[in-house]
């Protein structure tokens, strides 16, 4: 057999390989967060956008949320203010709160080019349109950051009718409060929010580490798969700490919350999203219910 033949052959393989899961992810939402390094070069975001449109292109109802940080604190910085930091949150004054909407409408929009690109319907949203988010004050430790919220609320009619209508939404967390104040909303919390009030059967991290360690020093305590109470377990032992602590937490609620599975991948490898969802294998971390731990 010559070696193109041969490579046809794994080709085929691959696909056969994605064809059980092509089934039995047909027509079910997936949530993705989208930030950190895998947004900072045009490479990393290609790959990314092209992962999720193969998603939908086979199936698949995905749904992007996006966070902003790195580019919201450079423009920031342009404007001469010195970004600012408590516990991992930003403080917000009404400018820098102006800042980041803007930062974050502009990645947003250039998020929707990239997937219209590759022949896909795509709307761009953020919290406050058809009041998806509802958000409150975030107190770090009791003290008053700014416009920095926390979701309270999730109305997904929009989502679903987006959904419904073949398009790919693509959401910016910023939400309003009951008086329609805007507030900057961490993209983690508010993929976690969407993820379960839409009853996603997955909520997907891509983010700057390849998954859970049990010991982030040794490469070979990866671990590929958790139940909740694992996690909990994990969490509990101490040996989890910085910002996965609050990633991981995130997880286990939103398993808890009825999102079958929550993944999380490192967004710099290209293609993390299918090789995690279509392959037997997977390259990242993957929550489960604690039911499903002898499948």
């Amino acid at each position: 057999m010559d070696k193109d033949m041969q490579e046809v052959l794994k080709k085929a393989e691959v696909l056969i390989e994605a064809l059980p899961y092509i089934q039995k992810f047909n027509r079910k939402i997936i949530v993705v967060k989208y930030g950190g390094s895998a947004m900072e070069s045009e490479e990393f975001q290609k790959n990314v956008i092209k992962d999720v449109t193969l998603l939908k292109l086979v199936g698949f109802k995905p749904i992007i949320v996006h966070g902003g940080g790195k580019a919201i604190s450079k423009w920031v910085g342009k404007v001469g203010k010195e970004a600012e930091f408590v516990n991992g949150l930003r403080v917000t004054d009404a400018e820098t709160m102006e800042i980041a909407e803007m930062v974050l409408s502009r990645v947003n929009k250039c998020l929707v080019r990239m997937v219209q690109e590759l022949g896909v319907k795509a709307i761009g949203i953020c919290g406050k349109d058809s009041g998806l988010l509802k958000a409150k004050k975030k107190l770090s430790d009791g003290k008053d950051i700014g416009f920095v919220g926390e979701v309270e609320k999730v109305d997904p009619k929009i989502l679903y009718d987006l959904l419904d209508n073949d398009y790919l939404p693509i959401i910016a967390p910023v939400g309003m409060d009951e008086n329609f104040d805007t507030y900057n909303i961490n993209a983690d919390d508010a993929a976690c929010a969407i993820a379960k009030a839409v009853h996603a059967d997955k909520l997907a991290f891509l983010t700057d580490i390849e998954g859970v360690y049990r010991d982030i020093n040794d490469p070979s305590s990866f671990i590929s798969r958790l139940t909740c109470s694992q996690a909990e377990e994990l969490i509990a032992s101490g040996t989890i700490g910085g910002g996965m602590l609050p990633k991981l937490n995130n997880c286990t609620d939103a398993v808890k919350e009825g999102v079958h599975s929550v993944h999380i991948l490192d967004g710099r490898i290209p293609h993390c999203l299918l090789l995690e969802v279509y392959t037997n294998k997977g390259v990242g971390t993957m929550f489960i219910p604690d039911d499903e731990e002898m499948e």
